[in-house]
């Protein structure tokens, strides 16, 4: 048996001991058993929002667990694979392409296990707003409102629109939506931040080139398990007429909510249940995402300042460039990472590239890279 197979096949064995640790697969394993036995139970179904939340759970960790048990079952069949190999020297190449099968499972797990946040299992609420650059900003928003959309629906998510506001011109001005499944904002909360275009404007009649910017904020949805104390005295709450289609029942009465949670300055809003009571609940939910996500801000930031690192995700920050003049391309200015097709990275196909890319860029120190235009 060739000598660099019998090495990668000891180095995987050492990787699996070592992810099954980090990724607490015997704790996950056990969970699993416990749900699976409390959905067993009678009356598991009778509070529904509850049960959904439960499932939701379930599927979170079985998307670890069943990767990590076909992996160890792989792994064990590899030693009498190689065994084989040693008596036939034809199957060495066989050996050879399950060496690497096992080793692209292993890279995806070990990016699984980046995901170590006390949110990043949960769903994600994702509100992107049109800022600098007139008409183009807001067909910016836009485009970038269907990229993520087309992005979670291959990742096989569920999307909830919460909240859209349309531009009269063009594009919108702001839209909130729920993307739900598992590790959808262990993924997505990289993406906070602004996002930069550049493109011939097509809403300029000269054809001038033209740098619009639309920011993007990603907080964790958590259910009512999670503690957030949030006082209702410190908000506002604003009732105010819906835009947009809807009906007779949305365009004639004030249905929409927008909540102000004084002492952070934080707005959140939603116009897009049947009725001001779940738009209300909707709106509450919101906040208490918002208010999860600036205390994970405060947990990253002293994180940030103990490896003399900063976390560049905030509003103010250009995290990414995208470009459709002179050339197409899209660069990560925070991980360098760099795709040459901009219509691959809108329509959600190769996003994922800068979603892992900054998995491994914050795991790996944080220092960012910058852009060249």
């Amino acid at each position: 048996m060739d000598a660099e197979l019998v090495q990668r096949s000891e180095t995987i064995k050492k990787r699996l001991k070592q992810l099954a640790e980090s990724l607490d697969y015997q704790g996950k394993a056990k969970q699993i058993k416990q749900i699976e036995a409390q959905m067993a139970e009678p009356g598991f179904w009778d509070d529904n929002e509850s049960a959904q939340i439960t499932v939701g759970k379930l599927k979170a960790l079985k998307v670890i667990v069943g990767p990590m048990n076909e992996l160890s079952s792989s792994v064990g069949d590899l030693s009498a694979l190689m065994e084989m190999a040693d008596e036939d020297e034809s199957i060495a190449e066989e050996v050879a392409g399950e060496l690497e099968r096992l080793e692209n499972i292993l890279d995806e797990l070990e990016l699984k296990a980046l995901l170590s946040g006390p949110n990043d299992g949960a769903g994600a609420i994702l509100t992107i707003n049109a800022r600098d650059g007139g008409t183009d900003a807001n067909d910016w928003a836009d485009i970038m409102l269907r990229m993520y959309s087309a992005w979670a629906v291959g990742q096989d998510y569920k999307i909830e629109l919460l909240d859209r506001h349309d531009n009269e011109e063009a594009g919108i001005n702001s839209a909130s939506i729920a993307i739900r499944g598992p590790m959808a904002y262990g993924y997505l909360k990289g993406e906070q931040g602004m996002h930069r275009l550049v493109r011939i404007s097509p809403f300029n009649s000269e054809g001038k080139r033209q740098t619009s910017f639309a920011a993007v904020n990603v907080s964790p949805e958590i259910d009512d398990s999670i503690e957030i104390d949030i006082q209702e005295k410190d908000v506002r709450e604003d009732r105010y007429r819906a835009g947009g289609a809807g009906g007779q029942h949305v365009n004639k009465t004030d249905s929409a909510i927008r909540l102000t949670h004084f002492p952070t300055n934080t707005v959140v809003q939603c116009q897009n249940e049947r009725s001001q009571h779940q738009n209300r609940a909707t709106a509450w939910k919101m906040l208490r995402a918002k208010m999860a996500r600036l205390e994970e801000e405060k947990r990253e930031a002293e994180e940030a300042k103990k490896y003399m690192t900063q976390a560049r995700t905030g509003f103010g920050s250009q995290i990414r460039n995208y470009f459709l003049h002179p050339d197409q391309r899209v660069k990560d200015a925070r991980t360098g990472h760099y795709v040459g097709n901009f219509n691959s990275v809108i329509d959600g196909s190769e996003l994922q590239g800068f979603l892992d890319s900054f998995l491994r860029w914050r795991a790996g120190g944080a220092v960012a890279v910058g852009d060249d235009d």
